[in-house]
Order: C-alpha cells, then sequence, then structure tokens
C-alpha cells in the first residue's frame, strides 16, 4: 500500500466521528512501536516528524525509516506528516523527501500574515497533492525549543481563515499545553469551542499537546532514577469529549517518549550488565506499543484501517485540488 494523503484519513475519521493518533518520531523503536500498535488494532495512522527530528536523523534516515513502515504494513493506511514546520523551505524538504501531508505553524503571526504564510504552503503543497495543516490561536508549553502562551482561537476568525488558505486540516487552541508539565492540576478544556467552530467550517480540526503523561508511566520512571514531578496531561476522557465535539486529528508525542524512556531505566537499573542497545531499546519498543493500542483504541481508529481503498498522493491532486 502507498503512503496516503492525510486529508483521506482524516475526512473519513470526521464522516464516521472518531479521532486518529498522530504520533511523532526520532528513530526505529518509535517507528517500529507504532506500527505494531496499528497492525495489531487495524487502525490507520500518521506518524510524524518535527523539524528538530528531521534535523537529528540528518532528514534521509528518518524518511527511509517511514518508507520501511509502509513496505512492513502494507495494509495500513499510513500518512507521514511534517508536524510543526515553520516557513516554505521546510514545507518544500519534506515534500521532497516523500512527506503526504505537512504543516505550517506561523500562528504566533497577526492573523493576516499567519492567511498569507499558509496561502503560500496549500498552494505549493497542493500542487503535488499533499495535504496541509495550519494553526489558528496557540497553545502553552514548548514545543521545537519556542515558548508559547496559551491564546485560544477565536472563532470568529475560523472560517475566514479556511476560505482565504484553503487547509486541509486546522489546529486549533482549545487549552492544551505541549510537553510533560501541562498543568498543575486536571485541565478544564474548551471542549465546547470545539462544537461551536466545527459547526463553522468542514476540514478536520487537530488537537495538540494531547498527551495524557499516565501517572504510571510517570512513577515508572521516577521509580529508576527520573525527576519528573507534578508531570500532568491531558485525560482520556477529556480528549474522548473533544473527539465527540469535531477532533479527527490527536497529536501524541510525550506519552510515547515517557513509554520508552521508563522501560529503559528499569532495564539499566535492574540489569546493569546490559550493554546490548537491543537489551534496552527492545523493552522501549515494546511499551512504546503497549501504550499506543490503549490510544488507538481509546480515539476510535482501531478496526477502521480497511474500510476504505487507499488513495496516493497524485490521485489526491486529480480530485481534492484539480
Amino acid at each position: 500500500m502507498p503512503l496516503v494523503p492525510m486529508k483521506q484519513i482524516l475526512d473519513h475519521a470526521q464522516k464516521n466521528h472518531y479521532g486518529v493518533g498522530a504520533f511523532n518520531v526520532n528513530n526505529m523503536e518509535q517507528v517500529q512501536g507504532i506500527m505494531a500498535a496499528a497492525k495489531e488494532t487495524q487502525s490507520p495512522v500518521i506518524i510524524q516528524a518535527s523539524r528538530g527530528a528531521l534535523k537529528y536523523t540528518n532528514f534521509v534516515y528518518l524518511k527511509h525509516l517511514m518508507l520501511a513502515a509502509t513496505e512492513d504494513n502494507p495494509d495500513l493506511p499510513i500518512a507521514i506528516h511534517l508536524d510543526h514546520g515553520d516557513n516554505l523551505e521546510i514545507v518544500k524538504k519534506a515534500i521532497d523527501l516523500g512527506f503526504t501531508s505537512v504543516m505550517i505553524d506561523v500562528s504566533s503571526m497577526p492573523f493576516e500574515e499567519n492567511i498569507k504564510t499558509t496561502k503560500e504552503v496549500v498552494n505549493y503543497a497542493h500542487g503535488f497533492g499533499v495535504s496541509v495543516e495550519a494553526e489558528l490561536g496557540t497553545l502553552g508549553g514548548i514545543e521545537e525549543d519556542v515558548s508559547n502562551e496559551v491564546q485560544l482561537t477565536d472563532p470568529a476568525q475560523v472560517k475566514e481563515f479556511v476560505e482565504k488558505t484553503g487547509v486541509d486540516a486546522l489546529a486549533i487552541a482549545i487549552g492544551t499545553s505541549h510537553g510533560a508539565y501541562k498543568f498543575k492540576a486536571e485541565p478544564k478544556l474548551a471542549i465546547d469551542l470545539v462544537k461551536e467552530i466545527a459547526d463553522k467550517v468542514k476540514v478536520a480540526l487537530v488537537m495538540h499537546g494531547s498527551s495524557s503523561v499516565p501517572a504510571e508511566l510517570r512513577d515508572q520512571i521516577n521509580k529508576y532514577g527520573g525527576n519528573m514531578p507534578n508531570a500532568c496531561g491531558v485525560p482520556i476522557p477529556s480528549i474522548q469529549a473533544a473527539i465527540k465535539n469535531g477532533i479527527a486529528k490527536i497529536n501524541v508525542d510525550t506519552d510515547s517518549r515517557m513509554a520508552m524512556t521508563g522501560a529503559i531505566r528499569k532495564v539499566f537499573i535492574e540489569s546493569p550488565e546490559k550493554f546490548d542497545p537491543r537489551d534496552y531499546l527492545g523493552p522501549g519498543r515494546e511499551a512504546i506499543k503497549k501504550l499506543l493500542i490503549t490510544k488507538m483504541q481509546a480515539f476510535g481508529q482501531a478496526g477502521h484501517a480497511g474500510d476504505y481503498e487507499p488513495m496516493t498522493i497524485e490521485q489526491a491532486k486529480e480530485k481534492y485540488y484539480s
């Protein structure tokens, strides 16, 4: 099965009222863990890489890890997505690498500049059949070493933004935050804002900063020498409420990192004689798989892998953008 455009995956999710997890990767074991979970649950999946991940892997290594995921899982719909691209040049690089979807995030810019830059990316990407996600409003926390304050999406701007840019997916700010230290207590997300925005536009809505920072993962990290006090994330019921009201794509990164870190720390402490990387990266990979099976089931994407005939980006160009 070829890589598919993210738009096809999210269109089906919207129509059938479920969410699709978009999981960040930096290395082979993360890719394998994600795909093992998707295979076991028969889920469509979005694998995404940030600018930092691409730089860390010198671009081409990550490209081939993602392509290996499709070769090893020919029956699963897979989109590969650039997460938080911040200019046209990085978007072009991702498309050259074979990404089927890109995000342009210039949400910190004034509204009109956000529209202008996003539209330039849309015009370029759609020429290749590549899906485009943009962001309106800002999340708190730190993403790619950039710190932001929370600014909820203004629903009065959404329709104009979507119509003028032509984006396929829109990340909205509803009170979530990037990173592990999102909240001091259980968050109160603006779920009503999701529904208000979903009623205004037909594009897929995206929820960033959606890691739940499970207490058991935090406790395992701390038990084996880590230091993650008071880490707190978004509860699964809150994510499910957001999906019910219109969210189609759910970004998860921190939880996968925590699962792998906890498993590796456990090996280092309990088996200090181990020095073969396979002896600790293998359990890390398995921990990601175990975690993401629960995510895919909770988001509702499990069992939907065979629901539609996958299209190529060339077919997407003809169907959506001609």
